[in-house]
C-alpha cells in the first residue's frame, strides 16, 4: 500500500467510508425507531437506485461526446484530443454504478435455467454460500486493491498520458472502492433477504416490487372511479 499520510487521500478514506457509515446510521435509526426490516431494506435499495440512475447520465454525455467525435474528425477533419479519454472514463464509471443498482434489482447474470426451478429456500441457501464464498472476498479485494490504486494516484497526481492536456484520473480511480462499498452496502441487504426468504420460504419484497405494486393499485383505483363515474 502507497503512503497515505497525503492530505490529499483524506477524500479517499471518507469515501471508503461513506457506505460503512450509511449502513450502521440505517442500523441505529432502525433500532432507535423500530422501523420493520423492510424499511431499512428498501432504504439500502434507494441508496443503490440513486446512484445507478445518477450514473446513467453518463451515457448521455458519453453518447453527446462520441457524435461529436465523429462529427469533428471526418466532416472538419480536426479530431478533438479529449474524446478517448472520456469515452473511457465515462464507460467506467458507468459500468461501475450501475453494479449496485443492478445488484438493488437482482439483475446480475445467473445460471436461472436451474436456479428457478428450485423451491425458495434452496435458492436463498445457494445465495448465501455464493455471496460469503464469493461475492464478499471477491469485492472486498475489490476495496482493497481499488483503494490502492486511487490512493497511488491521488499521492502522485495521476493524469492519463493518452492525450497531450491529460484530464486527471485519481477521481475516476476514486470510484473503485466507493463503488465496492456500495456494493457490499447492498450485498448485506442482499443476504438478510435470504435468511428471512430462508425462515419464511417467500422472498421479501424489493423495492422495485413494491414500486410496481403501488403502481398497480394506482391504476386499479383510477380505474375505480372512473367507473363509478
Amino acid at each position: 500500500m502507497p503512503n497515505i499520510s497525503s492530505p490529499h487521500l483524506n477524500a479517499v478514506l471518507w469515501s471508503v467510508g461513506l457506505a460503512v457509515l450509511a449502513y450502521l446510521a440505517l442500523v441505529i435509526f432502525w433500532k432507535r425507531r423500530s422501523l420493520s426490516a423492510d424499511t431499512v431494506l428498501h432504504g439500502i435499495d434507494q441508496v443503490s437506485v440513486f446512484v445507478g440512475k445518477a450514473g446513467a447520465w453518463a451515457i448521455v454525455l458519453l453518447t453527446l461526446a462520441m457524435c461529436y467525435e465523429v462529427f469533428a474528425r471526418y466532416l472538419l477533419q480536426a479530431p478533438t484530443e479529449w474524446a478517448f479519454d472520456m469515452s473511457y472514463i465515462l464507460y467506467g464509471a458507468l459500468f461501475m454504478l450501475a453494479g449496485p443498482y443492478a445488484l438493488s434489482r437482482n439483475g446480475h447474470v445467473r445460471g436461472d435455467f436451474l436456479y428457478r426451478q428450485w423451491p425458495v429456500r434452496r435458492q436463498a441457501a445457494m445465495d448465501l454460500v455464493l455471496y460469503f464464498l464469493f461475492f464478499f472476498p471477491g469485492i472486498l479485494a475489490l476495496c482493497y486493491a481499488g483503494y490502492g490504486f486511487a490512493a497511488f494516484s491521488w499521492v502522485i497526481g495521476e493524469h492519463s498520458s493518452n492525450s497531450p492536456n491529460g484530464p486527471p484520473l485519481y477521481h475516476f480511480k476514486s470510484l473503485i472502492p466507493v463503488v465496492g462499498g456500495l456494493m457490499v452496502l447492498q450485498g448485506c441487504a442482499e443476504v438478510v433477504r435470504a435468511f428471512r426468504a430462508l425462515k419464511t420460504g417467500e422472498w421479501p419484497q424489493r423495492l422495485h416490487d413494491v414500486e410496481e405494486t403501488e403502481k398497480i393499485i394506482l391504476e386499479q383505483a383510477e380505474a375505480a372511479q372512473k367507473g363509478v363515474a
